[in-house]
């Protein structure tokens, strides 16, 4: 029998009927995980709502320790809390699994940002080390509603840390996609996540120009489609690397302030800043690179589990890419490496030397016992 069991299901499925078979049919087994756009597995993948994914720890495996905090009324307190007792529990270096639902209020909306909780973990280490990757869970792509499994109940406003013994080391590949289309910019204006302007215009008619495109009187959809506004990191004017971004994806538009609200706080006054276009062709070439990069971790017998946290605007049903880049991830997985997918709302790994929250972005992680840590692809 299984001693740990992480699942993920479409959010056509009830979480709470889901939860009442699977201790029907395997007992009284600890479950953590929770709603998923869509999921993968070496046999199948999709995201039609009706997914279930089922991830069995037994005898032989690793067994993390959880650890749960309430994202309400505060992300930040939470995301301290969960790292106070992340820290009571993790051993130095320890990897870390956060899982959190993303939505926070359907109507309207207004999702947990990565970023505080994540802001708020840090805070709670209080300069304890781990290895901290995850992912924000999500019912459908359109951003409806979220959900995690802990304790044996469907939870929302919940972040939930596994704690893997100290044996276990991660290995991580960020895949990106997206390529300036625009000089640097000033970030002129902004109160939380909501950009009003870049370069003392307003951020709106600055993003429409640069593309080329109108957007009328609309909420601005179109933009989380198109673009996202990046952060390069290190030297702003040295060679172009995909991996020197953060990239922020577009939430809404408003175009009586003619601002725009992006899905995570975190870019400050005074940032620079460039409109990065999604590119589909990079974003498989992307794949193709960072696979081939984690060959060898995927290859050592001591792989116990390969996790591909994928958010859900790369699927080609909302990115229009003419392959699902899915497909280039399990065409570069070697024989026998244990693994599974789902599609999420934001994505952690770590990125210049900590872990922060990503968009549009695929994490692919490598868990391994036994083995000498690796540094992050």
């Amino acid at each position: 029998m299984p001693r740990l069991l992480i699942v993920f299901c479409g959010g056509k499925l009830d979480g709470e009927t889901v939860l009442r078979v699977l201790h029907e049919r395997l007992g009284p087994v600890p479950v953590v995980g929770g709603a998923a756009a869509g999921a993968v597995s070496r046999a199948a993948f999709g995201y039609s709502g009706l997914e279930l994914l089922v991830l069995a720890f037994g005898e032989d495996d690793p067994l993390p320790q959880i650890v749960s905090a309430e994202l309400l009324p505060d992300e930040v307190a939470g995301g301290r809390l969960l790292g106070e007792r992340v820290r009571a529990t993790a051993a130095p270096d320890a990897t870390v699994l956060m899982l959190f639902d993303s939505v926070a209020s359907r109507s309207p909306l207004r999702l947990h940002p990565g970023s505080l909780i994540v802001e708020g973990f840090g805070q709670g280490l209080d300069g304890h080390p781990v290895r901290l990757v995850g992912g924000g869970t999500l019912t459908d792509m359109n951003l409806s509603d979220g959900w995690v499994f802990h304790d044996g109940q469907v939870h929302r406003h919940l972040a939930v840390a596994l704690v893997f013994p100290p044996e276990v080391t991660v290995e991580t590949a960020i895949l990106h996609g997206c390529r300036p289309v625009s000089t640097f910019m000033e970030i002129t204006r902004v109160e939380g996540a909501e950009v009003y302007e870049l370069d003392g215009q307003p951020a709106l008619g600055v993003i429409e120009r640069m593309l080329g495109l109108s957007l009328g009187a609309t909420r601005g959809q179109e933009l989380s489609l198109l673009a996202t506004l990046g952060q390069k990191q290190g030297d702003p004017f040295g060679d172009y690397d995909e991996n020197d971004y953060v990239n922020r994806l577009i939430l809404s538009a408003n175009p009586e302030t003619g601002s725009v609200t992006l899905f995570e706080p975190d870019f400050r006054q005074g940032a620079l800043v460039q409109i990065m276009a999604r590119d589909n062709m990079l974003m498989l070439d992307s794949v193709r690179a960072g696979m081939a990069g984690l060959h060898s971790a995927l290859s050592d017998p001591s792989c116990f589990l390969a996790l591909y946290i994928d958010c859900a605007g790369r699927a080609s049903a909302r990115s229009g890419a003419p392959v699902e880049e899915v497909e280039m991830v399990l065409r570069g997985l070697p024989p026998g490496v244990p693994f599974a997918g789902f599609y999420s709302g934001v994505e952690i790994a770590p990125f210049e030397g900590y872990s922060r929250p990503l968009d549009w972005t695929g994490v692919m992680t490598v868990l391994r016992v036994g083995e000498g840590r690796a540094e992050d692809a």
